[in-house]
């Protein structure tokens, strides 16, 4: 399958390049935001660094509009007071032509495709609108990541409305009236927002739980590809949260927690190898009226250690070849770095009742939880002019083809100055990053940047999503570009070196 071999291809460039240089000259000012409706904002609603360019490749008003957009459809409930289709962390298919815009709406939520070759934009499935009254049968609410998966399936997940429940579309590709899509029921109900494969294990899934107490999962498929079919559930527990006594159910600011959740941690199980629930824990998979978000509350009783709204996620390679998962926690102005380690238990006597055994050497899996960048402990533009602006509740992740990490926030909506998008510089690849260097800031007002993502197959692009700007919205504003999905390109940047060495990952494989 395509998708596998440039998977591959990629992960082998991040290996090798991982850690480049700040390959532009920072910013030094978050934007101040436009007036409505002004060239700035419908045109070029981004202030980048030299070389960048970008231009508009859905938007609102277009989809909408009935001459240019005849036969085409987006996600829209204006009946329910919604001015937006709430566009969120997009996917690109492996031939890097198609997008799927996955839609956070209240109720009526689904998927929207667009074909970046002709400009065709049409909703795959969305809701009945039913959950308002509390019927989730054939609803769902609050899509927030998509993901095309190794299978030719796209992923859609359910943050904060709806179950909690992960749905797949079969069959992307076919005609709105035969799309086919099913639930995942081997995953967790929780808050969802990053969900990734591993790089370097086929069986291996990880996900997170977006709340003030939320924990950090993985599924490992009982064989490789049958997700299916059932497998194990872990959660994250960092060693020293569990021996200074941590309170996993509360938020994780709350008494000493905030200080004991970093260093050697351990996946804790909470079902066993068939996706069963182990005896005395909660059902994570089963959604009462009483337990919320049932995931939630097994990772608390086995002591799953809790961060500030766990979001997005990205999954990379170090440069002692160990696989990385990245993830930004919002409340905490923080991206965390979990390094994957097997540690290697020593063959030994142990004793069991009265009697001592040999116990054969075996390895286990633990994992290394550092503070990858942050808003108090990391340096911004470091050797470059200071910037004034301040890393505000990141959300988003992103990752170019060299294994960079890109931030992006969730904020600051209702300020005079836009969100932005950081780099971080992590030369040496160690999962701790050096600075923090301001990378791009939004003029629009109202708004909220998500869903950055580079292109598989053309990596000297990425595309990011302009979330609810009210500055724009269709019901105030007719002209208005509404949610919108703009593309970026970096091949006239100075820094040439770091341009072929994105190009070059088009034929590593």
């Amino acid at each position: 399958m395509k998708y596998l071999t440039t998977t591959l291809s990629l992960a082998l460039a991040a290996g090798a390049y991982a850690g480049t240089h700040t390959w532009f000259t920072p910013l030094t000012e978050s934007a101040p935001v436009t007036d409505p409706n002004s060239p700035e904002e419908l045109t070029q609603p981004w202030i980048s660094p030299e070389g960048i360019a970008q231009k508009n490749v859905v938007s609102l008003r277009e989809v909408e509009d009935e001459i240019l957009s005849y036969g085409q459809s987006i996600v829209h409930i204006p009946e329910l007071g919604s001015t937006g289709s709430m566009i969120d962390m997009i996917a690109y298919d492996d031939t890097g032509n198609f997008l799927f815009l996955p839609h956070e709406t209240l109720v009526g939520a689904g998927v929207t495709r667009v074909n970046l070759y002709n400009c065709e934009t049409v909703n795959l499935f969305a809701g009945d609108g039913n959950g308002t009254e509390g019927d989730w049968s054939n609803d769902w609410g609050a899509f927030d990541p998509a993901r095309y998966t190794p299978y030719g399936t796209v992923w859609a997940a359910e943050e904060w409305s709806g179950e909690g429940r992960v749905m797949e579309v079969v069959n992307p590709f076919a005609d709105p009236e035969d799309i086919v899509v099913r639930e995942l029921e081997v995953f967790a109900n929780v808050s969802h927002e990053g969900i990734n494969f591993s790089e370097k294990f086929d069986d291996t899934v990880y996900y997170v739980d977006e709340d003030r107490s939320g924990s950090v999962y993985k599924y490992v498929m009982s064989a490789p590809g049958s997700y299916l079919s059932g497998g194990q559930t872990f959660v994250l527990s960092v060693d020293s949260f569990v021996a200074n006594g941590g309170d996993a159910s509360s938020n994780w600011n709350v008494g000493d927690n905030s200080d004991i959740r970093t260093g050697m941690a351990s996946w804790v199980p909470i079902t066993d190898e068939n996706g069963v629930p182990l005896p005395g824990l909660t059902d994570p998979f089963t959604v009462t009226s009483e337990n919320g978000r049932p995931g939630r509350t097994a990772a608390n009783e086995v002591n799953g250690t809790p961060y500030g709204r766990p979001e997005d996620c990205e999954v990379g390679t170090l440069a002692n070849g160990n696989e990385v998962l990245y993830f930004a926690a919002t409340s905490e102005n923080t991206v965390y770095s979990v390094e994957m380690i097997q540690a290697e238990i020593p063959a030994r006597w142990v004793r069991i009742g009265r009697r001592w055994v040999w116990q054969p050497a075996y390895t286990v899996d633990k994992a290394m939880v550092r503070v990858f960048a942050s808003e108090n402990g990391t340096p911004k533009n470091d050797g470059f002019a200071p910037t004034s602006a301040v890393i505000n509740s990141p959300d988003n992740l992103a990752q170019d083809a060299l294994g960079n990490i890109y931030i992006i926030e969730d904020a600051p909506n209702g300020s005079s100055t836009g969100g932005d998008i950081w780099f971080v510089r992590d030369q040496n690849n160690d999962g701790v990053g050096e600075s923090v260097d301001h990378f791009l800031s939004l003029q629009v007002a109202g708004s909220e940047a998500t869903g950055m993502i580079w292109n598989p197959v053309y990596p000297e692009e990425f595309v990011i999503a302009v979330q609810h700007p009210s500055s724009t919205n269709l019901a105030e504003i007719p002209n208005g570009l509404g949610d919108a999905v703009w593309m970026f390109n970096v091949t006239n940047i100075p820094d040439q070196t770091f341009v072929h060495q994105l190009i070059s990952t088009q034929t590593a494989d």
